[in-house]
């Protein structure tokens, strides 16, 4: 707890907003997608209108934790009000990753760790009509609950893909011809992610974006975070405390900023 406090403070005092930023793309896209809260689409209703339904469901599932778990929670046996609650992005984040996938509009994106589905059906709504997501569960029961889910919120582009991740991403990344976005959010250790950054860059090219969710949720995923916007594969990196962002562009100059949100 100390460790995170101590970060926000850093990330506070050191956060801009658009009038420092010389980069236009970074401005047009902290102005257009990032800062932008001004407008409701069309798809946060309906799925806010799900989470609600989910905060108020005591039915207990079993789910198989492959990842770093919850803080707080241990037990295998969790109501979907509390995997709900722990697990799923907050709605300010989510609809912030929906209006990323729109502005950048691409044709296939991953989602590294389903949960119920809540975020993966902000990125699926916002997709171009031909795009697809494949989306990674290790729990069955969760992977089965968000099917579910998505068949509530008439999203067909989106497949599950079921089973530990550290086999099924290769196994998935072998098949798609290439990777334009992907939303890291599952085994938050240090070894993991970066492995699952390495391989992801293998099907990635100078327009792919790949998000990073809870970039200090522990002293690893720091290092993680750390290790990854200083790569020198990386064009652009986007601190925004909650989530990393890095876009490879690496015809233009390496940059890294810390904006609020």
């Amino acid at each position: 707890m100390k460790t995170a406090l101590k970060a926000y403070w850093k990330y506070f005092w050191n956060a801009k907003n658009e009038n420092s930023l010389h980069s236009p793309f970074v401005f047009q896209l902290y102005t257009q997608v990032i800062k932008n809260q001004e407008f409701d689409f069309y798809a946060y209703e309906e799925i806010e209108k799900l989470r609600e339904l989910l905060l108020d469901n005591d039915e207990v599932v079993q789910i198989q934790d492959l990842g770093a778990g919850s803080k707080n929670d241990k037990s295998l046996k969790r109501s979907i009000r509390q995997i709900t609650a722990a697990a799923s992005l907050p709605p300010k984040v989510a609809q912030m990753l929906f209006r990323l996938i729109n502005f950048l509009q691409p044709q296939i994106a991953l989602d590294l760790g389903t949960s119920v589905g809540l975020t993966t059906a902000y990125l699926a709504k916002a997709m171009p009509l031909e795009g697809k997501i494949y989306t990674f569960e290790g729990a069955e029961s969760l992977a089965n609950l968000a099917q579910k889910h998505f068949k509530m919120l008439q999203i067909q582009n989106v497949e599950i893909i079921k089973g530990n991740l550290d086999e099924t991403l290769p196994q998935t990344l072998s098949q798609v011809s290439q990777v334009d976005f992907a939303l890291i959010d599952a085994n938050h250790r240090l070894e993991p992610t970066l492995r699952y950054f390495e391989q992801i860059l293998t099907k990635c090219h100078e327009n792919s974006v790949i998000v990073f969710d809870d970039i200090y949720w522990s002293e690893e995923m720091k290092k993680a975070w750390e290790k990854i916007y200083a790569d020198t594969r990386i064009g652009i990196s986007i601190d925004l405390f909650r989530v990393g962002i890095v876009f490879l562009r690496q015809k233009q100059e390496k940059q890294h900023f810390i904006l609020r949100f």
